[in-house]
C-alpha cells in the first residue's frame, strides 16, 4: 500500500492540530513498523498552528498527565534521559549544547535582536559526535520575525502522535514563547514539519476513543 501524499494541516490551537493529525493517521495511515513496533504512519506532514499557547483545553482533557510530565522534564531538566539510553535531554541540547556551555536559545534571541530580518536564526539539537544510537526526534529549530511576531519552524524525523506528539507541540510552544519574551515580541505561527507522523498499534484504542469525542 502506498503512503498518503504529503499534506498540510492548519489549525488555530495545538490541541486542534493534535486531533487533526491523529485523525489523518488513523484514517489514512499505512501499516508499518518503527524499531520493530507496529504502527500506522503518514509521511511528510506539515502542521501549522496559528496561535500556539503553552496550555490547551483539548490536551488538558485528553492527554496522559504522566506523558506530559515526562516531556516537560525532557525540555527543562538537564539530567540524562534514562528511557532514551541516557541520551542528553532537550534542555541540555538547547541550553548547554554538547556540554559546551552554549545556550542556543539565548543565541537565537541575540541574533534576532541584532538583526530582526535574519533568516538564519537556526539551531539544532543533533549532536553528531555523541548521538549514535539515539537521534533526537526534533532536530531543527528555525526562528524568524515576520509582521512583528516571532515565528518558529521545526523539523522532526518522526513524531508519535498517540503518546507524545501533543506534548512535543506544547513544549515547542513553550520555547517559542520564551524566545518571544526575551525579544519583547508576540508569538506568531508554529510550524512543525514531520517526516513520519505515526500512532503505534498499542495506542490505537486510546487514540480512537479520543477521536470519538471529535466527530469528523
Amino acid at each position: 500500500m502506498k503512503s498518503r501524499a504529503a499534506c498540510t494541516i492548519e489549525t488555530t490551537t495545538i490541541g486542534e492540530a493534535w486531533i487533526a493529525v491523529a485523525r489523518l493517521i488513523m484514517d489514512s495511515g499505512v501499516a508499518s513498523t518503527y524499531d520493530a513496533l507496529a504502527m500506522r504512519e503518514v509521511l511528510m506532514t506539515t502542521i501549522v498552528v496559528r496561535a500556539p499557547k503553552t496550555n490547551d483545553d483539548i490536551i488538558d482533557r485528553f492527554a496522559d498527565p504522566q506523558r506530559l510530565a515526562w516531556m516537560r522534564a525532557n525540555f527543562s531538566d538537564f539530567s540524562e534521559v534514562a528511557e532514551l539510553g541516557d541520551a542528553d535531554s532537550y534542555a541540555t541540547r538547547l541550553r548547554n549544547y554538547a556540554g559546551a556551555g552554549l545556550d542556543q536559545l539565548r543565541w537565537v534571541a541575540e541574533r534576532l535582536r541584532s538583526d530582526p530580518l535574519s533568516r538564519s536564526a537556526t539551531i539544532t539539537t543533533f549532536q553528531p559526535l555523541s548521538d549514535t544510537s539515539y537521534i533526537p526526534c526534533i532536530s531543527l529549530f528555525d526562528f524568524y520575525l515576520h509582521d512583528g511576531a516571532l515565528r518558529l519552524v521545526a523539523y522532526a524525523h518522526s513524531i508519535d502522535f498517540g503518546a507524545k506528539g501533543y506534548a512535543n507541540l506544547l513544549e515547542l510552544g513553550v520555547i517559542q514563547h520564551q524566545v518571544g519574551t526575551e525579544l519583547g515580541r508576540p508569538v506568531g505561527s508554529l510550524t512543525l514539519i514531520v517526516k513520519s507522523s505515526h500512532v503505534y498499534d498499542s495506542d490505537a484504542a486510546y487514540m480512537s476513543s479520543v477521536l470519538d469525542s471529535f466527530p469528523g
